[in-house]
């Protein structure tokens, strides 16, 4: 198991505790920025695709900062760039 496939799964823990979780992907793009300056420090490009009930009635600002919420231990350390797509229920499957 690769460093980032054992943080995918740390994430993935962090992401499950905070939220009622009904769908969660959550892809390593951090081959897409080999060079860049963020990821010499040893941080990850994430992608996160996350859908819960706890979104409905939240902005996408603070559908951000409540994923950012429970992956904070891991910013900016594992985590360099995150990407997220947070849906309730009725968003994603619709």
């Amino acid at each position: 198991m690769s460093i980032n496939q054992k943080r995918i799964a740390l994430f993935e823990e962090d992401l499950l505790k905070a939220f009622t979780v009904k769908h969660l992907h959550i892809d390593d793009e951090s081959y897409l920025h080999a060079g860049h300056a963020g990821a010499a420090t040893g941080g990850g490009h994430f992608k996160v695709i996350l859908v819960a009930p706890e979104f409905a009635g939240l902005n996408l600002v603070a559908r951000h900062r409540a994923i950012y919420a429970a992956l904070n231990q891991h910013i900016p350390t594992e985590i360099h760039a995150l990407t997220i797509s947070a849906l309730t229920p009725e968003e994603y499957w619709a």
